[in-house]
């Protein structure tokens, strides 16, 4: 009964608030909870659900400066928080004077202006509440407006755009909202989710001041996009912020939207529409689902905190790319520590790896440089065209370099063949270097360069370890000039020990 005299009176002051201009602007100004439902009754064809109010109450509370919000697709997160959010934010008690919206390209920053413009210009109450507004065009149509009655500016950008600077009269932007940043094309590359990033960092949270509020909408693309790294940061403490995931489902398996989707039957249809299961997983249940082909699995990857003492040996593999051009492939080195063999074989990737546009004497220079680090290590170079002179330069220097040949396997072929080593746990990779990591996991989907060095790499750790070493050195067949680069008493020294173990072999 307390229930239905409630609703009874909530029912008869929302009446009283559509009818009642000086009521309705003294209620919406202090609470967004009431703002929406007033200004955006006609767009409620559903009832709000829980998650939905929470996200509200996020907007609504000016304290939390940073917030970043997934949730599933027809979720209404846009409209909320790019929309509504933006005219109470401007209206309300926040008093907001310059809003920034940006979007993926310009053409999606000028369509959420859009959206909002459009509002004040149908929406009778809004108009009313609002009006009048001014336009700021270029040649490519409005690109902000300013609603005098409050001196409010809105304004849109896009990701890559220089935004430094920024003001509205004496204010520089209090409130910046981005929706969805990412695309699937987007973020398949490392070049370009690092770019995002870098710009978001070092272009965009520079703008505001202490007072600035930043509002972060989209979807989970990739597994180290943008939206992935915010909220890795704020759930590991290192950014200040709140992050907040809304999924279709509940840890029930019920509709987070239960007003929308009241029955299983509805729960299907929405399905049917999507008819993609992968997409119907990133798109609304919010998980990243792995492709057919991906060879390296997230969980897989192992980190290692030091690197143990003992009896080891240095290897780097080498996949060469001679031009600097912008649309070139990259030179990759990745270097490896070696421990033990067969059962208790271990293999520590070190973090000196090399991802870089280098001439054909760079190569050989860092090539080099690596070895010489690590001893003399030697140097597994793809002996296939042009990469076969590397291995000669570097011979001639006195630098163990060798080929290694791929035996016509392609790419995928080839990290296919020692997948098995990181599946298993014997390949261990340093923390904070998550360049080839990221390639790994995400093959197939942007630069592979530091994959097919890291193949070469461990075709060729397998291919030793199938042989008799000493000290590192393979002691099995013809001697090659293993040890001329040493000091004649240590180069005697280690062909005695060479003899014996292959006297001992042959036995």
């Amino acid at each position: 009964m307390a229930k239905r005299k409630n609703a009874n009176n909530l029912d008869r002051l929302f009446g009283r608030m559509l009818t009642n201009k000086t009521l309705r602007a003294d209620v919406v100004r202090r609470d967004f909870e009431w703002f929406f439902p007033v200004y955006f009754h006609t767009r409620l064809e559903y009832p709000t659900a829980p998650f939905q109010r929470e996200m509200i109450k996020l907007l609504r509370d000016c304290k939390k400066k940073f917030l970043v919000i997934t949730a599933f697709r027809g979720s209404a997160k846009t409209t909320l928080a790019s929309v509504a959010y933006v005219l109470w934010a401007v209206f309300g008690i926040q008093q907001k004077k310059h809003v920034l919206i940006v979007g993926q390209t310009e053409e999606k920053a000028r369509r959420s202006l859009a959206n909002i413009r459009r509002q004040l210009e149908t929406n009778h109450l809004l108009r009313g509440d609002f009006g009048p507004i001014d336009e700021e065009k270029d040649q490519w149509g409005a690109k902000a407006f300013i609603i005098r009655k409050l001196n409010a500016k809105v304004a849109a950008a896009s990701v890559g755009q220089s935004v430094r600077g920024l003001l509205h009269d004496e204010h520089r932007p209090d409130l910046v909202i981005c929706d969805d940043l990412e695309s699937l094309e987007s973020v398949q590359t490392q070049e370009s989710r690092d770019k995002l990033s870098w710009w978001f960092q070092g272009e965009l949270l520079p703008i505001g001041d202490r007072r600035t509020r930043f509002v972060v909408i989209g979807n989970l693309l990739h597994e180290d996009s943008l939206m992935r790294r915010l909220q890795n940061d704020i759930v590991n403490g290192e950014r200040d912020g709140e992050f907040r995931e809304y999924p279709f489902f509940d840890e029930d398996g019920n509709p987070l939207w239960p007003g929308k989707y009241p029955t299983p039957k509805s729960v299907d249809e929405e399905k049917r529409v999507i008819n993609d299961p992968i997409a119907w997983a990133r798109e609304y249940l919010l998980k990243i689902l792995p492709r057919d082909e991906q060879l390296i699995r997230p969980e897989w990857i192992k980190y290692y905190d030091t690197i143990p003492e003992g009896t080891s040996y240095c290897l780097t593999g080498i996949d060469l790319a001679i031009s600097k051009s912008d649309s070139a492939d990259y030179t990759a080195m990745v270097s490896a520590r070696v421990y033990g063999s067969r059962d208790k074989l271990q293999i520590y990737i070190l973090p000196n790896i090399v991802n870089k546009r280098l001439t054909f004497l760079e190569t050989v220079e860092q090539a080099k440089l690596i070895s010489s680090s690590l001893g003399k290590s030697k140097l597994c170079i793809e002996d296939v065209g042009y990469q076969s002179a590397a291995v000669e330069a570097l011979k001639k220097d006195g630098y163990p370099a060798v080929g290694v040949k791929v035996h016509g396997q392609d790419k995928y072929a080839r990290l296919s063949a020692v997948s098995h080593l990181v599946q298993s746990g014997k390949v261990l990779f340093p923390k904070g270097i998550p360049l080839l990591t990221n390639q790994l996991t995400g093959f197939g989907t942007g630069h592979d360069d530091l994959v097919d060095a890291f193949s070469i790499l461990l075709s060729k750790i397998i291919a030793e370890d199938s042989e008799p070493r000493a000290f590192g050195i393979v002691y099995k067949g013809e001697y090659k000039g293993e040890y001329d680069h040493l000091p004649p008493d240590e180069r005697e020294r280690m062909m005695s020990i060479r003899e014996s173990c292959r006297r001992l072999f042959l036995l």
